[in-house]
């Protein structure tokens, strides 16, 4: 015999007595079931219930924290995305205008008039008036607030006009997930 298969031999009879020892300890386990009581004790009772109420109390403020933080991330893209719109609206339609009316070189205010169209702030909403009615920039969800145009033009050039506003999500509840606010800054020059 050949010393790899003493090897085998030893291991082989190791493995066989590890087997054995898991035998007799599953039998002795299975006679102590068999011969305990079924049920539980009022103690145990309260431990299992007082893990699993923890669990669940976990669970549920990882949920709300989870609803909270998916909320907060609709209003600050809500913010921001009728910030992006609101200013490349403002932007194209004076790069477009053929002149600048309003506010005069050098001076800030809080309108713009450009040929026929007309950007202002009214009852928290940033209006167009194009020859007609105003119409709202903004919806509901946001309120406008300091809207300002600043005519930074040089004498003998098309002009340029330096925009400012600022959108605040409606927040009726005062809850903190629908706080926010943003300040939006621009500029355009006159083709």
């Amino acid at each position: 015999m050949n010393r790899s298969d003493a090897n085998l031999q030893i291991h082989t009879s190791y493995a066989n007595k590890f087997i054995r020892g898991i035998r007799i300890q599953l039998a002795s386990f299975a006679s102590a079931l068999r011969h305990s009581h079924a049920g539980f004790t009022l103690v145990e009772l309260l431990l299992y219930a007082s893990i699993v109420g923890a669990v669940v109390l976990s669970m549920a403020g990882f949920l709300s924290l989870l609803m909270q933080s998916r909320v907060k991330n609709q209003t600050i893209s809500e913010v921001e995305q009728q910030g992006v719109q609101v200013m490349q609206i403002i932007t194209q339609t004076s790069r477009n205008a053929a002149s600048l009316n309003s506010p005069t070189q050098g001076q800030t205010a809080s309108s713009l008039s450009l040929d026929a169209t007309v950007f202002d702030l009214s009852s928290g909403t940033i209006r167009i008036t194009e020859g007609g009615s105003p119409i709202s920039l903004t919806n509901s969800r946001v309120t406008a607030s300091a809207l300002t145009f600043k005519n930074l033009s040089r004498t003998d050039t098309p002009g340029t006009i330096r925009i400012q506003f600022t959108l605040t999500h409606v927040n009726p509840q005062g809850r903190n997930e629908y706080n926010f606010s943003k300040t939006f800054y621009g500029s355009a020059s006159l083709r």
